[in-house]
Formats: structure tokens, sequence, C-alpha cells
């Protein structure tokens, strides 16, 4: 079975539990993952430190407006190793400005989510977004990552 991993990237704790409440009621269940800047999501996907045994996420929530220009130099350095391009990362932002969404898919995210105020309306685009890149769309087999027990070589 895919695993059912979710990173938040996100500084704002209010943002992080709401969009925990929303995935709560996935099923199957999610495993969410909660970083708030983008050192430490370098170092969740990297697994070193205290991440050294998290798992690769199926899924990314960017937030775009992490402090110190992080939210772009996260998707930029993904998007161009080998390792981590091919994880989906849906922006997650209040910005609607066509700049910004420019920007995010020029760097290669994966889908750009606007941030609505009514709380209603956020749970649906969280759920609906998580269950598109979860359940609904088929990951590349190097999105996974490979068991080297489960292939044998003969001789």
């Amino acid at each position: 079975m895919l695993n059912r991993d979710i990173l938040i990237v996100e500084d704002n704790p209010a943002d992080v539990r709401l969009m925990q409440e929303a995935l709560r009621t996935l099923e199957p269940a999610v495993a969410v993952h909660v970083v708030g800047d983008a050192d430490e999501a370098w170092r969740f996907l990297r697994n070193q430190g205290k991440y050294v045994s998290a798992p690769r996420p199926r899924l990314m929530f960017l937030d775009f407006n992490l402090p110190k220009g992080g939210s772009l130099d996260l998707l930029r350095q993904m998007k161009a190793d080998h390792s981590f391009r091919l994880i989906p990362v849906a922006i997650l932002t209040s910005s609607d400005s066509a700049k910004d969404i420019t920007e995010a898919y020029e760097l290669h995210a994966n889908c750009y989510l606007t941030k609505v105020s009514d709380l209603d309306g956020f749970f649906q685009i969280i759920r609906w977004a998580a269950y598109f890149w979860i359940d609904i769309a088929t990951p590349p087999p190097a999105a996974e990552p490979i068991d080297p027990l489960a292939f044998t070589v003969g001789l």
C-alpha cells in the first residue's frame, strides 16, 4: 500500500491546527507531519537530526509566505533535486496575486491553493487537495521509496 504521509510546512500555528482538523476526517487516515520553516522541512526530507526516521511524504502543503523567502528557496531546491522533485507540492497561501501564482508554477509547484476566509471552505480545499493527491492521482514509481530487499539479481 502506498504511504499516506502528508508534510505541512507552515509557520502559523492556527493554520496548522485547522489543516490537521481538516485532514483528520480522511478515510483511510493520513499521517500528518508538521514543520515550521524551510530549514526544518529540508531536515525532514533528508532524514536528518530528529527526523532520521521521517517517512517520505506523499504530499507537501507549503505555505508560500514563510519568513525570509524560505518557501521559494525550498520549492526551487526540491524541484531541482532528483530525490525530491516527484513529491507533489501544494502551495497554500492567502495571496491571489497573478505574480505569486505564476512564480509558484514556474518553480514547478503542483498546485496553487488560495486560503479562503470561511472555515468550511478552508476545510474543503484542504480535504479535496489531499484526497486528490493521496487517493486519486497515481504517483510515479520513483515517488515511493524502493525496498532494496524486494529485488533479487539472477546470475
